[in-house]
């Protein structure tokens, strides 16, 4: 004959479980977890996966529903505080009501959310970043490389149609002095989880293209905080620090820095700011060239007119040497057969011919005798 089991029905085990499970929280609890996955049906009621992870991978999961009747006031509110919409990959603080239902099995009803936390969590995972960053020695690597004086050559990285890519570009090359820079594009996912990786093969595949590039340019508009946490990240952190080309990021608006930031060789806070950053390179080189071609033209110019005072002392020398100023002073100068001048009577005979010159005119006169130096008479 078959043994005779005692049992209890489904429901009444579901219902028990019910009974013990929220007995056990009768009241409504804050929860910490990381939205693992989430979507809105068309009903209007937000369904998430909420989950946590240990140093051995996940150690807990669970359902989680925000009511339509909670949701529609919830997602605003969230939005508005936090700077960006509830999503996943965010670790959140929320309120909820411990629910066994004997058809849907456990879930959390969630009531409230504390966007506050989900940004503080944020920042001291960017903090812990930094200190690891710190203690690896990657903090300061790419301030040591040179960046030209005149970065010509440049690989930006960035979204082709956004709109800080947009404004880069015609700041950069319809620069009112006419300057002129070679940029290639790389495109790029700029936010989101899979930015890092994707700003990362861009980079590298910059530095495999065989350009000689000066410098490499990270480009992104403003955003919401969390947005932007991408450039946060470890790895992308690590790839820029490491980059053997001086690497410049433009990422955000004026409250944001990242610690992409912090290991690159120079931040600037928008893309128009790194074009000016870039086109005052070029006009400091012009500004000194400029001087130095003042300089060089008046030190020309003063190597010239002391030249031109000593040609002047020449000419005045010259002047007052000339034979005529002699004859105008009542002098004349007399000249033999070959028309050289005769400074003494010795050599010359009569009967040779002499030119005498005067300040009008010249007399042609041949020489009746030599007479000996007359004797100045001594005075007493």
């Amino acid at each position: 004959m078959e043994e005779q089991h005692s049992y209890i029905d489904l429901f009444t085990l579901q219902s028990r479980l019910k009974a013990g499970v929220e007995g056990l929280f009768p009241e409504a609890v804050w929860v910490r977890a990381e939205v693992s996955a989430m979507k809105v049906r068309s009903t209007g009621h937000c369904y998430l996966e909420l989950s946590q992870s240990g140093d051995g991978g996940l150690v807990a999961k669970a359902n989680a529903i925000v009511w339509n009747s909670r949701w529609r006031f919830l997602a605003p509110y969230f939005r508005e505080e936090a700077g960006v919409p509830l999503g996943e990959g965010m670790q959140v603080l929320v309120r909820v009501q411990v629910n066994y239902s004997q058809l849907y099995g456990f879930s959390l009803i969630i009531q409230d959310i504390d966007p506050s936390f989900t940004v503080g969590a944020r920042e001291l995972e960017r903090q812990r970043t930094l200190d690891r960053l710190q203690a690896e020695g990657l903090m300061d690597l790419q301030k040591e490389l040179a960046l030209p004086v005149l970065p010509y050559r440049l690989a930006v990285i960035s979204a082709e149609g956004a709109a800080g890519y947009r404004d880069f570009m015609r700041h950069l090359h319809e620069n009112e002095y006419g300057f002129v820079f070679h940029t290639d594009l790389y495109e790029a996912v700029m936010q989101g989880t899979q930015a890092p990786a994707s700003i990362i093969a861009a980079m590298q595949a910059a530095l495999q293209s065989g350009q000689p590039y000066d410098a490499l340019l990270l480009l992104r508009g403003g955003g919401a905080k969390l947005d932007l946490d991408c450039y946060d990240d470890y790895s992308l952190a690590v790839a820029i620090a490491t980059c053997p080309v001086p690497v410049l990021t433009a990422v955000g608006h004026d409250q944001d820095y990242h610690v992409c930031d912090r290991v690159a060789h120079a931040y600037l806070k928008t893309p128009t700011a790194l074009a000016d950053e870039l086109l005052d390179y070029y006009a400091a080189e012009d500004e000194r060239i400029s001087s130095f071609s003042t300089r060089l033209r008046l030190a020309f110019l003063g190597k010239v007119s002391a030249l031109e005072s000593a040609l002047s002392v020449l000419e005045s020398r010259i002047a007052g040497a000339d034979p005529r100023r002699i004859l105008e002073r009542g002098y004349a100068l007399v000249l033999d057969g070959s028309g050289v001048a005769l400074k003494r009577a010795g050599g010359v005979r009569p009967g040779d011919r002499v030119r005498v010159l005067f300040p009008d005119g010249a007399l042609d006169c041949s020489v009746e005798s030599v007479l000996p130096q007359v004797e100045k008479r001594n005075e007493a």
